[in-house]
């Protein structure tokens, strides 16, 4: 029986314990050492925080087993009763919570929104919606009915060096992570996380121009496309083709540029959704049928195991057509799925890699 994985708590779950404990002392009660966040969708969870100083508490974001550059890592709030001096430029967010404000600030590590596209408006902190309505409802029960003007400074530790393994700097949240989170908890090995920074760095993409949006799949394809694209409109999808085709919903992009190596783009022309190994494997005995239907070519009896293998065996006059084929093939694929999804985009330019081989197809 494999191990059990483990789940975690997000940082918006984390950010709001230590406001929570902020807040449990300035209303005069003890300080604290766990504090129960109640969870968007009403489950609870038990969080360790710690007293840094008076009003002042941390939380070490635990492990799980997903992919989380934010593990471990240290947040902590501050609760003061004057705006803070020497803060990086900013519109605070405000919190009203019965007849007291709140005004939410980004301290060191966590991030300032710079570009229109996001969940948060340019120039608040990147504390997204979700961990703020957190922050809000569970301190209806702490803050009482006096009419108080108080401020929140967030902070994780080496946040800014974290956020180097982050799309933040591309999607425009400048000086350190985001506070997210839209359950509160981490599930396990799971790719809403990566989907999640896709999302985000669509809207940013669209906010900036409607013409074109740019696809990688691949450390290559990304490379090459910084190279003749402007990288806000550069997108690495990972191997999730259909569920970033799925984000373009909301926008009215009028074009995709899909750009992967060879073997990827033949996963997409026979319908790979997702193109990761644990999804299958090219279907060879498709290739031969292509070759022989559309371009003439017999392949014989060998049996394949990667694309490589076949562009090997091919005459060197039947490759840039066998690739061209691959990426014309992709285009229709694609077209299938966003006239399914119900998209705006009316053209795909393919681009194959490593010849950088090119194919168009408009609608």
């Amino acid at each position: 029986m494999s191990e059990k994985l483990k789940s975690g708590y997000t940082t918006g779950t984390h950010a709001t314990a230590v406001f929570l404990a902020t807040l449990y002392e300035y209303f005069g009660k003890l300080p604290m050492q766990k504090l129960s966040v109640v969870l968007p969708q009403g489950a609870e969870a038990l969080i360790d925080v710690g007293q840094k100083e008076r009003l002042c508490y941390v939380s070490v974001k635990g492990d799980n087993d997903d992919i989380d550059v934010t593990k471990g890592c240290e947040i902590s709030c501050k609760l003061l009763k004057q705006k803070p001096q020497k803060i990086k430029e900013q519109t605070p967010s405000l919190l009203k919570i019965k007849n007291t404000k709140v005004y939410v600030y980004a301290g060191e590590g966590i991030g300032v929104v710079t570009k229109k596209g996001l969940k948060i408006s340019p120039p608040h902190p990147a504390i997204n919606p979700v961990p703020l309505t957190m922050m809000l409802e569970n301190a209806q029960s702490i803050v009482k009915e006096s009419k108080e003007v108080l401020y929140a400074v967030f902070s994780v530790k080496d946040g800014e060096h974290i956020a180097k393994d982050t799309a933040n700097a591309k999607v425009g949240v400048v000086g350190g992570i985001s506070i997210l989170g839209t359950r509160g908890i981490v599930k396990p090995v799971s790719s809403s996380a990566y989907i999640d920074s896709v999302t985000a760095e669509i809207d940013v993409a669209a906010a900036e121009s409607q013409e074109e949006i740019i696809f990688t799949l691949g450390n290559s394809a990304h490379d090459f496309a910084k190279k003749y694209y402007n990288e806000s409109s550069i997108i690495e999808i990972g191997n999730f083709v259909y569920d970033a085709s799925s984000r373009l919903k909301k926008h009215r992009i009028k074009k995709l540029i899909f750009i992967t190596s060879v073997a990827k783009m033949c996963k997409v022309a026979q319908g790979f959704k997702n193109t990761h190994n644990k999804y299958g494997s090219i279907d060879f005995d498709e290739v031969k049928i292509w070759l022989n239907s559309e371009l003439n070519f017999e392949l014989g009896n060998e049996e394949f195991v990667t694309l490589k293998g076949v562009l090997q065996t091919l005459p060197d006059e039947y490759k840039e057509p066998f690739i061209k084929l691959l990426g014309y093939k992709s285009a229709l694929r694609l077209k299938e799925w966003f006239l399914e999804l119900g998209l705006h985009v009316h053209e795909v330019e393919t681009i194959t890699l490593p010849n950088e081989i090119k194919e168009r197809l408009k609608w």
